[in-house]
């Protein structure tokens, strides 16, 4: 069985994931409270809150959703469902994140970062 994570990033740790081709999941993972859109918009929503906490000062919040099996820590990128980020480093914390696939990813981050 496996559980949808919200698991919070930033662009950098995106990147890092993306290389190792592996996202860590806390042991107490972000997840919604059923499968209703509100739940899993909120929850959503919580790990954009988390990711903003990681950050320096500005810049974009990054959620990844991930199909985690029960009890895993680490799960392979293939897992990655998909990729929620804010549009502009300027973002208001209220403002809804963009969708992107996991094939759009490296193109994303050329954009954010540069790439690596």
């Amino acid at each position: 069985m496996s559980v949808r994570a919200y698991v919070p990033a930033t662009p950098e740790l995106l990147a890092d994931y993306l290389a190792g081709q592996a996202v860590p999941v806390d042991a107490d993972p972000i997840t919604a409270e059923d499968e209703s859109e509100e739940a899993e918009y909120a929850a959503l929503m919580t790990a954009a809150d988390a990711s903003a906490a990681l950050l320096p000062g500005p810049g974009r919040r990054v959620v990844l959703v991930v199909e985690a099996p029960d009890g895993t820590r680490s799960v392979p990128w293939r897992l990655v469902a998909s990729v929620h980020v804010d549009t502009d480093d300027d973002a208001d914390p209220d403002d809804d994140l963009a969708w992107y696939a996991t094939q759009e990813v490296p193109g994303l981050l050329e954009g954010m970062i540069g790439g690596r």
